[in-house]
């Protein structure tokens, strides 16, 4: 990593790492609109998403109903209320990161049907998994290592991250602060 992007990595870090997605301006008083926009991949659909889903100081609620759909249980077609400060923990990767590389979503939203399906036929599936809940979802990021992944959602503490490198994805979710995994 050269000086320039370590640095920028650095600040960006300081401003995130407490939870907090503030800007310079912010913590100075100063208020400059950030637009937050996410990218994701629905490896499962097919489908692509691009949802600025906070503007103008305000959420979105066309974005958020887009993202909604998008992570919704594909097998069931089943729709929930997706946790906006999962979507700002996905911001917050996305930003650290620096990258345009949509995230490649594995599973978001999980109805009761579908969680016990997965808890039948795969190992480490929650029977409280906090995918019932529409506040976890499983990921990876094309272009970063998901042992550099799950580092960066460790430090940001923003709830719980499960580490799942044979499978190739990461869990992470807004519930209490844990982890799990290997490596």
């Amino acid at each position: 990593m050269n000086m320039h992007h370590r640095r920028n990595f650095l600040k960006k870090s300081i401003f995130l790492g407490a939870g907090l997605a503030l800007s310079p301006f912010d913590l100075f008083g100063v208020s400059i609109p950030v637009d937050k926009e996410i990218r994701l991949y629905n490896i499962h659909t097919g489908e692509h998403l691009n949802a600025t889903y906070w503007a103008k100081d305000h959420y979105v609620l066309s974005e958020l109903e887009r993202i909604n759909y998008f992570l919704r249980d594909f097998r069931t077609g089943e729709v929930r209320m997706m946790d906006v400060k999962l979507l700002d923990l996905l911001y917050a990767i996305q930003l650290i990161r620096d990258t345009n590389r949509p995230f490649q979503v594995i599973s978001g939203y999980r109805s009761p049907k579908t969680n016990a399906m997965l808890r039948k036929s795969s190992e480490g599936v929650a029977k409280n998994s906090f995918h019932l809940r529409a506040r976890a979802i499983d990921i990876n990021l094309p272009g970063t290592e998901l042992k550099d992944l799950k580092k960066l959602a460790t430090f940001l503490r923003r709830g719980g991250v499960g580490y799942y490198p044979s499978s190739g994805f990461m869990h992470i979710d807004t519930g209490p602060i844990r982890y799990w995994g290997r490596g």
